[in-house]
């Protein structure tokens, strides 16, 4: 035979036979005839690949191709009758002497460990109908994606979502999935068994829910820690004092420094981003002097007044 048979499985001939077969599994899982029943080039290809591993994946009768080459089987080991790995037939629709024949192991194929199912029950009787298959092999069903936008505050401390998934048919269908405290934007959820069902009795696909945080006005997340910009009085920052801060953890209280400047950081430990293993980020206070939109004149005086008293120049060490 003057196919080049490690060409045809894509290896090397210096390749080990656990090579050989993992491409000839792979290669097989595309081309197989019962998943491209009306494709004659996969069936052709197939046939190819069949043939090439019932040679090079048997020790003894790889030994004799790579001695012997294209006069391999007149050395007496020509393909068929079983092969490696208990190997059954599949006559092509015409049968007799004439039709094509196929030989696999469906149980390699498709992960099995043994010479798989019977054939008779996934290609059916070769008489009458032509070799017309009677069962075709279980597929897995499609996995389906739902897009999902929480709110921020629901995303950090978890929770449940509905969602309505329409089946084949057209009918909908009402879902509940649970979301885990701190969840990312972009995060997938995997709700198994919830895709489209199996074809030929194949197991269904599943439901990836992909979730979207919608943004918050004060608060901001910077991976496991929170940020979140708190106003704060002319005289609050001036002055000193304390100040209630909302976080997921509850409302903490904290000072605020005398002499605060719009920017300033503070922080507040374990108050940041929740986690599934109880160790959440820290929260950062990031302050924001709030001044009145109209003043009143007796506060500009005194703004002024002060001015003339602290002629400081904030800007003096600006440089480019």
């Amino acid at each position: 035979m003057a196919d080049d048979y490690y060409k045809i499985l894509g290896v090397s001939r210096s390749a080990t036979q656990e090579e050989i077969r993992k491409a000839y599994k792979k290669l097989a899982q595309k081309y197989h005839p019962d998943l491209n029943p009306d494709d004659k080039a996969a069936h052709t290809k197939f046939k190819e690949i069949q043939n090439a591993y019932d040679v090079v994946g048997d020790a003894e009768k790889r030994k004799k191709y790579d001695q012997f080459g294209s006069n391999y089987e007149n050395m007496g080991a020509g393909p068929g009758g079983g092969g490696p790995g208990g190997f059954h037939q599949w006559r092509s629709a015409g049968g007799g002497p004439g039709g094509a024949q196929y030989e696999f192991d469906l149980g390699d194929i498709f992960g099995g460990g043994g010479a798989g199912p019977d054939l008779s029950d996934i290609f059916g009787g070769l008489g009458g109908g032509g070799g017309r298959r009677r069962h075709a092999q279980p597929v897995r069903g499609n996995d389906l994606q739902h897009d999902v936008t929480v709110p921020f505050k629901q995303a950090m401390e978890g929770g449940e979502i509905n969602l309505n998934v329409r089946r084949p048919g057209g009918e909908m269908e009402r879902l509940t999935a649970k979301i885990p405290p701190g969840i990312e934007d972009g995060k997938k959820i995997r709700l198994r068994g919830q895709g489209d069902p199996g074809p030929n009795g194949g197991p269904s696909g599943d439901l990836l829910i992909r979730i979207h945080v919608e943004s918050h006005k004060y608060f901001k997340r910077n991976g496991k820690d929170l940020e979140v910009t708190v106003p704060v009085s002319l005289a609050e920052a001036m002055l000193g004092g304390s100040i209630d801060v909302p976080t997921p953890g509850g409302t903490v209280t904290m000072k605020i420094p005398a002499g605060s400047s719009s920017g300033k950081r503070l922080r507040v430990r374990g108050q940041g981003v929740p986690s599934a293993s109880g160790e959440a980020g820290d929260l950062y206070v990031v302050l924001q002097i709030a001044l009145p939109a109209e003043p009143t004149e007796e506060l500009k005086q005194a703004v002024g007044k002060f001015a003339e008293e602290h002629a400081e120049d904030p800007r003096k060490d600006l440089r480019w």
